[in-house]
């Protein structure tokens, strides 16, 4: 009979102690190098292919100027911002549904990424705004849907499955708005909203990498900070109030965190679907660990929306698919799958 490796305590400076895994260590290590070889191929991939070997000597300092140009200044921005979005996808919806304690619970379905998307189409349709602006427009949409959600959820506090369902009801009525705005834009401004809407990773340069890195090198030391207060709040506010953690304050930040990485990488690559709502699923999959999976989801992230992107370019070409057709096959497949695995399961 096998036995699962056991845990470990460690203590660190301050009376803190973080418990170890062997099992999820050895899953996070595997897909962070798993996400940074798809994006050492991805730089590598394109019109002008260049082997990787090539693109890990430019990276150093060491390649020729023609090299230089298109890994530094054309195809490293692209790659930094999936693995950026990946990231915050995949820890943002691991935030939601450990709070919400479904597995349902990702930004996808509660509206927040449409909420993203109706900020941007705000802009587009009715200013002609510029990028930053669109970026910009985009922050306010997920953050004002996020507080829309967490108002009407709330009764006493917000709980899994009122979450969701008011979640499901905002994204349909922001949906809905997304379509009336896009009947309102002339031909040029819905070719340009139409194309962000997919969610793709083609253009991308230092403007969005910068402000993306900045809120990233923020929330996610926060979010994880909270990590022992997120695994008290999944045994029920009760048992997480005996334990000394204030359940409302801790989820209540933990809801804004998820908001604003969601809300980012939605400015930063557009509304990439799916990514938020399978990373978490998988990443629990592959550490068999209880608890959230702060850090395997954030690789996992990562991971998937860089090696979906890869994907798309060899397959189709460069720029011919976005990535957000990719992760959208992909994972409307993995949602019908969890429904009727749900559905078996008694639990919807």
């Amino acid at each position: 009979m096998r036995t699962r490796p056991r845990s470990r305590a460690v203590r660190v400076p301050g009376g803190l102690s973080l418990r170890l895994e062997p099992r999820a260590l050895i899953v996070v290590a595997l897909l962070l190098a798993a996400a940074l070889a798809a994006g050492v191929a991805l730089i590598g991939t394109g019109d002008a292919r260049i082997p990787a070997a090539d693109v890990l000597k430019t990276l150093a300092g060491n390649g020729d100027a023609y090299q230089d140009f298109i890994v530094r200044e054309l195809r490293l921005p692209r790659v930094l911002v999936g693995l950026l979005a990946g990231a915050s996808l995949g820890l943002g919806g691991a935030l939601f549904q450990s709070v919400s304690r479904n597995p349902l619970g990702s930004p996808d379905v509660l509206g927040l990424s449409q909420g993203a998307t109706a900020g941007a189409l705000v802009v587009i349709v009715l200013m002609s705004g510029s990028a930053a602006e669109v970026t910009l427009g985009a922050l306010i949409g997920g953050l004002a849907t996020g507080l829309a959600v967490y108002l009407l959820a709330w009764k006493q506090g917000v709980h899994g499955y009122r979450l969701v369902l008011v979640g499901i009801g905002v994204c349909a009525v922001v949906t809905a708005v997304n379509g009336y705005l896009l009947t309102k834009a002339d031909l040029v401004d819905a070719a340009r909203a139409v194309v962000w809407m997919t969610g793709s990773l083609d253009g991308r340069d230092w403007d969005q990498v910068w402000p993306l890195l900045g809120l990233c090198a923020v929330l996610v030391p926060l979010v994880l900070a909270h990590g022992r207060g997120l695994r008290m709040l999944e045994m029920g506010d009760d048992t997480a109030g005996a334990l000394g953690v204030p359940a409302q304050r801790v989820r209540l930040v933990l809801m804004v965190g998820a908001v604003l990485l969601t809300a980012a990488a939605t400015a930063a690559a557009g509304p990439v679907g799916f990514v938020a709502l399978t990373a978490p699923q998988l990443a629990r999959r592959l550490t068999r660990s209880p608890g959230p999976n702060l850090v395997a989801s954030l690789c996992m992230g990562a991971a998937l929306l860089v090696t979906a992107d890869w994907a798309a370019q060899r397959v189709f070409g460069a720029g011919r698919l976005p990535v957000g057709v990719v992760t959208g096959v992909l994972g409307g497949g993995y949602l019908l799958w969890l429904l009727v695995t749900e559905r078996r399961a008694g639990r919807i």
